[in-house]
């Protein structure tokens, strides 16, 4: 039944609460995996309470990677993930969540072993879900940032990526939208290559292929700052951290509202989504369907 376009709807979209960072970049040792986050937890906590209070429910809420700091193996990992997933339980129960795996989830050269672990914890690192006539594709980016240690699996993600958007034009599905945590790009499509972009070649082969199945937008995190752009009708939409910020963004979330034309959203702070909740203007947009 969720093949079916059933009228406007809206889920939210986090990135990055990266449980440890904020000290490790107080003190300007990233390459640490962060002994404390209670700041984190705080605003995770805050970032639950502010989703719950919305009226109409999101139909998810989506965390587009990098949920922890501590890398595969290291010392703080289990600790922080304990901790995260004990403060995301209390998001409503109507509201499923859905994870996206980052660069620190399963590491910057990730492998068989780290992808395991984190699909035991967290669950797959791609996969799809329909809801109401729209086809959402989650990606593993880290197998686009750098597969050496497991091209087999970067294989097997396109190979299941191919058949996804063929699938996508047989349902006619109304649009076909993706999370990743890396970012296709920050602001322009021939941006030069970044820590935080994928490699021009490979972004513009996705690009390409975005394109041509006819997918309308990209959601990412890694950033921890609001970007993005667009490429031939594709919007990248870049969106700033839950955790630690790295530039003059306030710790938020996004709305996104999906209508039978189009995807519009925006940033909020958790404060103001907290305090004042969705604007008017993208309340409409949702109109009695719900």
């Amino acid at each position: 039944e969720e093949f079916e376009w059933k009228g406007p709807f809206y889920f939210i979209q986090g990135a990055d609460p990266q449980f440890g960072l904020m000290k490790a970049w107080a003190t300007g040792d990233c390459g640490n995996e962060g002994d404390e986050w209670g700041e984190e937890i705080k605003l995770t906590e805050q970032a639950v309470q502010a989703i719950n209070k919305l009226s109409p429910k999101p139909k998810f809420f989506v965390l587009c990677g990098d949920l922890v700091h501590a890398m595969p193996g290291t010392q703080w990992r289990k600790n922080q993930e304990q901790d995260l997933k004990k403060v995301l339980q209390n998001t409503d129960q109507d509201i499923p969540l859905v994870f996206v795996s980052g660069n620190h989830d399963i590491g910057n050269t990730p492998t068989r072993e780290t992808i395991e672990d984190y699909c035991k914890n967290w669950g797959d690192d791609y996969f799809s879900f329909w809801v109401g006539g729209v086809l959402f594709l989650v990606l593993n980016s880290q197998l686009y940032f750098d597969s050496s240690k497991c091209p087999d699996l970067r294989q097997a993600q396109d190979m299941w990526l191919n058949g996804q958007l063929a699938a996508a034009e047989k349902h006619k599905c109304h649009h076909v939208i993706v999370f990743q945590h890396i970012p296709l790009f920050l602001r322009t499509p021939e941006e030069e290559n970044d820590y935080f972009n994928l490699e021009k070649a490979v972004r513009q082969e996705i690009m390409e292929k975005f394109h041509k199945a006819g997918v309308k937008a990209v959601f990412s995190g890694h950033y921890h700052r609001n970007a993005g752009g667009s490429y031939r009708g594709l919007e990248m939409v870049v969106s700033s951290a839950i955790g630690c910020q790295l530039g003059e963004d306030e710790h938020g979330l996004r709305v996104v509202v999906v209508t039978a034309e189009k995807i519009v959203h925006r940033y909020y702070s958790l404060t103001e989504l907290s305090s004042q909740g969705i604007d008017k203007d993208l309340m409409d947009m949702l109109g009695k369907q719900n």
